[in-house]
């Protein structure tokens, strides 16, 4: 078969794509992915053909109105502006996105469409190919799940306004879905209700580990929860010796990151965490991939050590905790490896990871990115540090994601 693996967001967002596309093209079938062009390397690492959404969806993201609506560092009234700006911003972008998805749709004639949700035209194309087109969610709560609202509401408002809040996430989407249409040329008009079924009823997989989140019994059976899937980062890298050194000395370290998160003022954030760490001489390696995070000028070379591109898959299985932004892959990675884990949220689906680890006692619940002081941060970090609870809890986490095998449900899924 050829199939159409497309996303929309930041790394976090592609990674799970990647590790199925891995998947499938071990097994013989044709994989194309359709991802914002910042992200061609990690795609064509995978060995696999690579087609483009463009540059202005992460160059938005990643714009000053960007870094504070993801990273906070003002307040609520800049808040609520940049996020107008980036509305406004996004409804020309999205237009171009939509139209690039009917093309490469067109032009390739794919036998099957993995998206994510923010990829909306597979879900136009699916109607008149009725489980053609599958849905893949590394985050929770985009169906109604007993005592919590939807993603994006992140709270618990009782029975009744949690139903309403998943129904009002979906309205919106049915929405946005048929506005698109408008942009495309269709043969027939798409009603809202063939859109709004076809949500209910296409295949939905959420590729978490069912340890942090079960599948609820009384989902339909178009719903399942399939497990974390990761793809081999060290196909193309190598450590350096100073890095293998650094890890050598040490018998405890910290792994610091925020991912491809960005905020307004990485330098105050950096000081924030370093300041701590060396004040209590606590090893620690600081990753800078996406600029959330910066190395300075000078800094503790004995307990400090910077990189700017490191695989999680090797680095985490080397370290004793890890305080991080709070992604779905990174939460994932961190506690398979039995890594003591407190997340630091800058947006969405990371409060969510930030309290589903506090609740499993893996670390301390964190704070969020824009609230972050040397006074409130230090004991976090400390507790996570010295608190050997967490460490055993994150240990025995692992022990059983390591049981989970769902690679032959996934792919059926895809393929059936």
């Amino acid at each position: 078969m050829k199939i159409l693996l497309t996303s929309l967001g930041t790394r976090g967002d592609m990674e799970p794509f990647l590790a199925i596309g891995e998947i499938l093209k071990r097994r013989g079938h044709e994989v194309i992915c359709l991802f914002p062009e910042q992200f061609r390397d990690l795609a064509e690492d995978s060995g696999v053909r690579f087609e483009s959404l463009g540059t202005r969806f992460l160059d938005m993201l990643w714009s000053k109105d960007g870094k504070v609506a993801m990273g906070g560092g003002g307040s609520g009234i800049l808040k609520i502006i940049s996020y107008i700006r980036l509305a406004r911003k996004y409804k020309g972008i999205n237009k171009e996105l939509i139209i690039k998805q009917l093309d490469t749709v067109e032009s390739e004639k794919p036998d099957r469409i993995v998206h994510n949700s923010k990829i909306i035209y597979p879900v136009i194309w699916g109607l008149k190919h009725p489980e053609k087109a599958i849905q893949v969610s590394p985050v929770p709560y985009l169906h109604y799940v007993k005592n919590h609202t939807h993603l994006a509401f992140n709270s618990n408002f009782g029975t009744t306004l949690n139903k309403f809040t998943f129904a009002l996430a979906k309205f919106g989407l049915v929405k946005t879905i048929a506005s698109a249409t408008n942009w495309i040329n269709t043969q027939e008009k798409i009603k809202k209700e063939q859109i709004s079924h076809a949500l209910s009823t296409s295949q939905t997989i959420y590729t978490i580990s069912p340890t942090l989140y079960p599948r609820p019994s009384y989902w339909d059976d178009n719903l399942k929860v399939l497990g974390y899937h990761e793809r081999d980062k060290t196909v193309n890298w190598k450590p350096d010796k100073e890095l293998l050194d650094f890890i050598d000395q040490h018998k405890k370290i910290l792994f610091v990151t925020f991912g491809s998160m960005t905020n307004p003022h990485p330098e105050k954030k950096t000081r924030i965490i370093l300041d701590i760490l060396t004040k209590n001489k606590i090893p620690a390696l600081i990753n800078t991939y996406a600029g959330g995070l910066v190395q300075p000028d000078h800094f503790n070379s004995n307990h400090i050590y910077f990189v700017s591109q490191i695989p999680y898959d090797w680095v985490f299985a080397k370290m004793y905790a890890v305080v991080h932004h709070g992604g779905s892959g990174t939460t994932h990675m961190a506690l398979k490896h039995g890594c003591a884990t407190m997340i630091i949220p800058h947006i969405i689906d990371q409060f969510v990871w930030n309290k589903i680890v506090a609740d499993k006692g893996a670390g301390p619940k964190g704070i969020r990115i824009d609230k972050i002081s040397d006074q409130n941060l230090e004991p976090k970090i400390l507790d996570l540090w010295n608190n050997p609870i967490y460490k055993k809890k994150a240990e025995e986490i692992a022990g059983q994601m390591e049981k989970e095998n769902f690679e032959e449900e996934l792919y059926q899924s895809i393929i059936g």
